[in-house]
């Protein structure tokens, strides 16, 4: 065999080798088995995961998720889809499975990587019960026949084959607050890291898009360029527990300014969870290391 054949042979079994361990990989088929979908526990994990925030539009009904509204990032415009429960615009013909694949394991009905655009880096460490029940409650929502927009990316950032190796960079059911010591850390870290996906915007990124960890919560640049997303440790935020708690059910800070912009949105869903789970962030956030602003 000639030298250049041996280096093509390589290159090629190079890249079958790189497919396969980078390939989309759904939920196993069991992986929702013998659980009993509660409607009600639903509705609270749909208000916590925060999906009214990005599938609805500002001047439509709370709970139709329409999609369309658009993120800008470096890496291109992504614009949320249609996801209500229409069976050909929205993911009603989709199975209990299919969605939960898209919901913890970025996968699509059609077997490619989904963008983490939607925050399967956090959802991964959803319960299987939790997301059970939020595809329960979605169910019982209305249609939208509103087609999903395209996502508006240049390339190489337009070939989904290449998320594989950015899962594997990035994705790990990894927990930054490794060891909560009461009940209601382990409840707010649960709210924070998995549902609630709050460093998805309060931690800033890598070049390639990857959270740093070093600066959890710190604070990031604002992808959309105005501002900053300011940082909510106590490094930065001096705010005690309550102020927290109150300020994610009212929207109103100790100043008595009110909440506004994007995290508006987030306050109309963390004001419809319980006065405990709004008081286990708060506890969570007072317990990660502070950071201070640079």
């Amino acid at each position: 065999m000639s030298a250049l054949r041996a280096f093509l042979l390589l290159v090629i079994v190079g890249v079958a080798v790189g497919w396969f361990i980078t390939r989309p990989q759904p939920l196993a088929d069991d992986a929702l088995a013998g659980l009993a979908p509660n409607t009600d526990n639903g509705a609270l994990v749909f208000a916590a995961a925060g999906c009214a925030s990005c599938h609805t539009t500002t001047d439509g009904p709370a709970d139709l998720l329409t999609g369309g509204q658009r993120f800008v990032s470096d890496f291109g415009t992504f614009v949320a889809p249609n996801i209500s429960s229409d069976p050909t615009h929205g993911v009603g013909a989709w199975s209990d499975l299919e969605l939960a694949s898209a919901i913890m394991a970025g996968v699509g009905r059609d077997g490619a990587h989904l963008y983490p655009a939607l925050p399967y880096t956090a959802y991964n460490k959803a319960t299987p019960q939790d997301v059970a029940d939020l595809i329960a409650f979605l169910r019982t929502l209305p249609a939208s026949d509103e087609p999903s927009a395209p996502h508006e990316l240049a390339f190489p950032f337009n070939q989904r084959i290449t998320l594989g190796g950015w899962k594997m960079l990035f994705v790990s059911t990894y927990w930054v607050f490794e060891s909560p010591d009461t009940p209601e850390l382990t409840r707010g870290r649960y709210l924070v890291e998995a549902l609630g996906h709050c460093a998805e915007c309060h931690t800033p990124r890598s070049a390639l898009g990857g959270l740093d960890y070093a600066k959890w919560m710190a604070g990031a640049p604002n992808p959309s360029g105005e501002g900053r997303i300011p940082n909510i440790t106590d490094g930065a935020l001096a705010w005690s527990a309550a102020d927290i708690a109150e300020y994610l059910k009212s929207g109103f800070t100790p100043d008595f300014d009110v909440v506004g912009g994007s995290m508006a949105s987030v306050v109309r869903n963390t004001a419809r969870l319980t006065d405990a789970d709004r008081a286990a962030i708060a506890a969570y956030l007072k317990a990660i290391p502070a950071i201070a602003n640079e």
